[in-house]
């Protein structure tokens, strides 16, 4: 692989006119496409074979009027301070609402509180549940305005008027400057870490073109692929932080194999053979993580993961060949000032020596040790191969620590209740649970459906009559029959609100009886809602969690045998992966859940976790984390493989590529952490969960239980059985071929290394 990726290198390197020309073509063309394809749909929310999904999908069919899909809003009002909301002036003024809100565009029926029984017991709030005929994110401004408008008018008059649902429209504080964030913060890493415009800014513009590659793509066949708007939001954010990183990666060999004494073509096809290599597999790690979640039968995140996994895709051919073509314009400009007098030095004293100009080889040597000191990465190597068993307790006890947090991970999706306390949708929904109970925000619907046959109002009585003596069960609401006879629908409360743990019992509870009530009354029993589908939908999940981890870990596992030859080293990687995400999981409790820094990160609310996070951040951590692996332990079986001893190979590890992926991790951690601005729930604890884990991998995991790990080992960190050695190809990710074929100890550099050598051996005998 490292021979054909040197050969890709360097004729990317000659051809650099076309092949940058192609590639701008390419995000121009794409660009085009998606600003003339449809709209892309809105996101659709579905998990096959579950009950709540197959109870969703019978009402859509059976109650079309009713817009099973359609958008809804609960208007919650309370009447002034000493009267009923049962008053005859009250009265007036609630059904003056409702017939405003009726008279709205887009809506589908507006459910009068005082026919539909809602109003509490007290007599104080009521409510009035109005449906659309769209989903929400179709519903027009004049429509979120007319309702605004309608309870305003009745809050001008004295009344307390609150709404909640999907209808409301979502107040913006701040949006869509996550990404801005990170380029600005990556740029300023960039530039400290080359100490050159030219060489910081091709992976700023490499990671932008694949990025823009990549969601253009995503908007251009959203409406063919079925992919939402919000698809693109992790293909950017992944796509931005390894597009930057892969491109780092090469350019930082090509700057070194440039300082070695190289041309710049020949150090471009070099640098592309080598770290090229690392790239490839780093990026296969990735794909197969963000491809992997395919297996949890969810089309969301299916969908999500696989335009992700194509990003990156996009990211690893990008860095490949338009980084070579863009060294080729840049040539040994991509060099400090400082690093490029050094080679014109270095190249007149070559020219001095030939004409017997030079200093005595022993004063110049002793010259250069003076001046050279080992770098903060081979220090830092040099003090973990000294104290390994301390450094790797510490790593992982203060890893562990962090983890315990997680031992309390409670799963959910967010709803009202965990909304921002100021906000109209949280106050809705506290007035529903004081006057109503808590489970009035997360009712059970209950289908019952005869199979095409009449009856349904009399199989949903028997039904209804023997759900309301289950324990946490408030009440029971009256059938209501579509036209056909065959389908009925009961609205179940729970005496629970819709994250409690006895509101998940109870819907297994009634899931137990439906086999019994189906056979007293011959239908169908099933249970939905969206306190429901969140249950199933965390059901889902964890069904899903062991055979993902299953795939993911197992694919990787033997792509890094691959890439290291080795058997324990893939093991570690993994184990410390799985440190390094539970620590995350940890921190993520410790914020979003208990409320720890909640005001620094912006967390209005603590709740449940997300239930997708942790698979998410499985999925998504694991190929990321895989990324430092590849980067780093490569540059160390590269040396081992060269004839470095198993110490002198960690240290040459971290001397040529610590300082790299110490940026490449900061830079990663930078774009994550501009989502934390975000508005939404859900992209803020992303881009927290992926940010702290990158830290915890990059810094603790690889920066020093790895080489601990690696000092204790020894030369068994790089055993492989030679049956299983036989059997697995050899990639050449370390570029132990290129390596032979292009005899790189006849480079200047290493010519002149030798030459001084020689000379001063006899000073030094």
């Amino acid at each position: 692989m490292a021979t054909f990726l040197y050969k890709l290198g360097r004729l990317s390197f000659r051809r650099r006119r076309y092949v940058a020309l192609l590639w701008v073509l390419l995000l121009g063309g794409i660009g085009y496409a998606s600003s003339a394809a449809p709209a892309p749909p809105a996101d659709s929310f579905s998990m096959p074979g579950t009950d709540s999904q197959k109870a969703f999908d019978l009402l859509d069919e059976r109650f079309p009027a009713a817009s099973a899909e359609g958008a809804t809003a609960r208007v919650v009002i309370r009447a002034p301070e000493g009267e009923k909301i049962t008053d005859p002036a009250a009265k007036a003024e609630v059904n003056q609402l409702v017939a405003a809100l009726g008279k709205g565009p887009q809506v589908a029926g507006v459910a009068d509180p005082y026919k539909a029984s809602a109003v509490s017991k007290d007599g104080t709030t009521a409510y009035a549940s109005v449906t659309y005929k769209v989903i929400s994110t179709e519903l027009t401004d004049k429509t979120h305005d007319a309702l605004t408008d309608a309870t305003d008018k009745t809050r001008a008059e004295g009344f307390t008027v609150e709404t909640g649902g999907d209808a409301v429209q979502a107040e913006q504080e701040m949006g869509g400057s996550a990404e801005l964030i990170g380029i600005a913060v990556s740029a300023v890493v960039l530039v400290i870490t080359f100490g050159s415009l030219i060489a910081a800014g091709l992976p700023l513009l490499t990671a932008i073109i694949g990025v823009g590659i990549g969601v253009s793509g995503i908007a251009a066949l959203g409406s063919v692929l079925n992919l939402s708007g919000t698809t693109s939001t992790l293909a950017m954010m992944i796509g931005l932080a390894v597009g930057i990183d892969y491109a780092l990666f090469i350019v930082s060999r090509y700057r070194a194999e440039i300082a070695e004494g190289r041309e710049p073509e020949e150090a471009a096809g070099r640098a592309t053979g080598t770290a090229g290599s690392a790239v490839v597999f780093a990026g296969l790690t990735v794909i197969v993580a963000l491809a992997g979640l395919s297996v949890v039968n969810i089309p969301m995140l299916t969908k999500m993961g696989l335009a992700a996994a194509a990003t990156v895709a996009i990211a690893v051919l990008i860095a490949l060949t338009m980084i070579p073509a863009l060294l080729g314009f840049a040539g040994k400009r991509a060099l400090r000032r400082k690093d490029r007098k050094n080679l014109k030095s270095r190249a007149d004293s070559k020219d001095s020596k030939v004409r017997g100009l030079t200093k005595p080889a022993a004063a110049h040597s002793a010259e250069n040790a003076r001046n050279t000191k080992p770098n903060l990465g081979t220090r830092w190597a040099r003090l973990v191969l000294r104290r390994p068993v301390t450094v790797l307790l510490i790593g992982v006890l203060g890893l562990g620590a962090v983890a315990i947090p997680a031992t309390s991970l409670e799963l959910g999706l967010p709803d009202e209740g965990t909304s921002a306390p100021d906000t109209t949708q949280r106050k809705a929904y506290d007035l529903l649970s004081e006057s109503f109970g808590a489970g009035f925000n997360g009712p059970l619907m209950v289908t019952v459906d005869t199979g095409g046959t009449k009856g349904a109002a009399a199989a949903a009585k028997t039904v209804g009559t023997s759900l309301a003596k289950v324990d946490g069960v408030a009440a029971v609401t009256p059938a209501s029959v579509n036209p056909a006879g065959d389908t009925a629908i009961i609205t179940v409360v729970p005496t629970t609100g819709p994250s409690d743990h006895r509101t998940e019992e109870l819907v297994k509870t009634i899931r137990s009886k439906a086999s019994g009530l189906e056979a007293d009354t011959k239908s169908d029993v099933l249970v939905t809602g969206q306190t429901a589908m969140t249950i199933d939908f965390s059901q889902t999940l964890d069904d899903a969690l062991l055979p993902y981890l299953g795939l993911v870990v197992g694919l990787a596992f033997l792509l890094l045998m691959l890439v290291f030859r080795s058997v324990l080293v893939p093991l570690k990687a993994a184990l410390g992966f799985l440190l390094s995400v539970a620590a995350a999981l940890g921190a993520v409790v410790a914020v979003f859940q208990w409320g720890w820094l909640a005001d620094i990160v912006g967390v209005d609310q603590p709740g449940p976790i997300m239930s997708m996070m942790p698979i998410f951040m499985i999925g998504v951590v694991f190929g990321l984390a895989m990324d430092y692996e590849v980067f780093l332990v490569t540059r160390m079986r590269e040396a081992y493989v060269h004839g470095a001893r198993p110490a002198e190979a960690v240290v040459t590890g971290f001397k040529h590529g610590g300082r790299v992926v110490g940026a490449a991790a900061v830079i990663m951690i930078s774009v994550f952490s501009g989502f934390i601005m975000e508005n939404d729930d859900m992209i803020k604890m992303m881009g927290f969960g992926l940010a702290i884990a990158v830290f915890f991998d990059a810094f603790v995991v690889r920066m020093a239980i790895v080489p601990a790990v690696l000092a204790l080992l020894g030369k068994s960190a790089w055993w492989l059985p030679r049956w299983l050695d036989k059997l697995l190809p050899n990639m050449d990710v370390e570029g132990e071929k290129l390596h032979n074929t292009l005899a790189p100890s006849s480079s200047p550099a290493a010519e002149d290394d030798e030459e001084e050598e020689r000379e001063l051996e006899p000073v030094r005998g």
